[in-house]
């Protein structure tokens, strides 16, 4: 029998390591902060990279890709985005065995690299827009490295992109957060909140930041996806100019945006349960799995037959057939349910005679004993009914941890149990670092989607336009 995964209210942070573990999605690499990232932990980002790589395609952007050394001088241009990434930074100072003349960068994010190369591409504004993405590996030189969540390397997408306006680029960067939503909440079932980053959450060298912010199981939030307006700063600090219509030399203005692996641990976090994984089905690698059940060469023939016939009738859905002889169907139960196969189907002789097969869901365990052509014409409609119940309990239990408070007091006492609280702030820098040195909770945005109800900010007394989502975070 399979191992079991330690129960999350016991210790959140085990459970999401046994469950990666267990699963067989990463293991920690011979470097210290870095992860390998297993065959079915890959065929779970390539679900989620396909997806949202036809939906990047389908707003009119184009993939290319950008070198990973970048020379140290490109970060030096752009004041703030120095300053933001320079602990983080990977750098290498020797090359073929000598010392180089300039260090090079293990790139970060590719905001330098790109808007030089876009300087190079733009003349004239008839060479704007500019819409471009990338699917690269990042380097980040984390202190508290977590699989998925936070490691010194990780695959993601970055968007770029150059425009001739300001309006133009806000409708870029709108766009881009859109995208992420519906692709949380419509592929990953993750129900997020977007909203605007306070100016000391922002990206380094941005104007804005926007992002999505999910709640995880344990009540903590994880920012799930970020688009960044980065105004005119990259475009003067690299020399993106371009001839407008009226024979002028304008800057362009530019925007990035992106996603990474670390949705493969929101995954985890927000659907998983105590014996393991439990994936949507729209991203699983295997949306259900055929376990065929007999003891004899002719019990074995009948089972096959019947799990050839519900391949064959259904060749859009990701099937797996499981006939390992070497474990019994008991073991195999658990590990696809570590695994978090979104349907089990179940096929013994017995129900070879009964014309039927045994249907297990995986996130309420319901059963089902259906016979076999019914089962074929309802499994897709099955598996879609599984997606939407997994965004509304995911959805449920964020509103039922999601709470209007309005003293500091309380919020203090409260927040270590996890949750969003929605609180005034008067948008002062001093009061929100005080909020994180009392209780580690940060702003996660400012949201969107409010009542633009005015009020006094809980730790200060002083007017605040709207309340917005304080939380403790990944």
């Amino acid at each position: 029998m399979a191992q079991k995964v330690t129960p999350m209210t016991q210790d959140f942070s085990k459970w999401y390591n046994d469950v990666v573990k267990m699963a067989e999605l990463a293991e920690h690499a011979p470097v210290k902060g870095c992860m390998v990232i297993r065959p079915y932990g890959y065929a779970l980002w390539e679900n989620m990279r396909d997806k949202l790589d036809s939906m990047i395609k389908a707003t009119g952007h184009v993939n290319a890709y950008f070198p990973m050394l970048i020379p140290e001088s490109f970060l030096q241009k752009e004041a703030e985005h120095v300053e933001g990434f320079a602990p983080e930074l990977a750098i290498v100072t020797h090359g073929g065995g000598k010392k180089l003349e300039e260090n090079l960068v293990l790139r970060p994010t590719s905001e330098t690299i790109i808007y030089h190369m876009f300087a190079k591409w733009v003349m004239s504004y008839r060479d704007l827009p500019i819409l471009m993405n990338q699917w690269a590996n990042v380097f980040r030189w984390e202190m508290r490295p977590r699989l998925f969540l936070r490691t010194l390397e990780f695959l993601w997408q970055e968007g770029h992109t150059a425009h001739r306006n300001e309006e133009e680029a806000e409708a870029e960067t709108q766009t881009a957060l859109e995208m992420y939503r519906e692709f949380a909440e419509d592929t990953l079932a993750i129900p997020v909140i977007t909203g605007e980053k306070t100016e000391t959450e922002r990206f380094a060298g941005a104007v804005r930041t926007y992002c999505i912010e999910a709640m995880m199981r344990d009540g903590k939030a994880l920012q799930a996806g970020t688009s960044h307006m980065l105004g005119q700063n990259f475009a003067k600090a690299f020399d993106l100019q371009f001839q407008d219509q009226d024979g002028e030399n304008k800057y362009a203005y530019n925007t990035s945006w992106g996603v990474s692996t670390r949705l493969v641990g929101a995954v985890i976090m927000v659907h998983g349960d105590d014996d393991g994984l439990i994936l949507p089905p729209k991203i699983a690698p295997h949306q259900i799995v055929i376990v065929p059940i007999y003891r004899s060469d002719e019990e074995r023939a009948l089972v096959m037959e019947v799990a050839d016939k519900v391949r064959a009738a259904l060749p859009d859905v990701r099937i797996h057939l499981d006939d390992r002889d070497q474990y019994k169907p008991g073991w195999k139960f658990a590990e696809w349910e570590q695994k978090g196969v979104p349907l089990r189907m179940e096929i013994g002789p017995k129900d070879v005679a009964k014309g039927q097969v045994v249907l297990t869901q995986r996130h309420d365990r319901e059963k089902e004993f259906l016979p076999i052509d019914d089962a074929i014409a309802q499994i897709p409609t099955k598996l879609d009914d599984l997606q939407k119940a997994l965004l509304e309990r995911a959805r449920a239990f964020r509103d039922e941890r999601t709470h209007k408070i309005d003293s500091y007091d309380e919020f203090k006492k409260r927040v270590g149990d996890g949750g969003f609280y929605l609180a005034h702030w008067d948008g002062t820098k001093e009061t929100e670092a005080k909020v994180k040195a009392d209780t580690k909770a940060t702003i996660r945005c400012i949201p969107f989607d409010t009542d633009g109800e005015e009020g006094v900010c809980m730790v200060s007394g002083k007017p605040s336009k709207q309340r917005v989502v304080f939380a403790r975070a990944y």
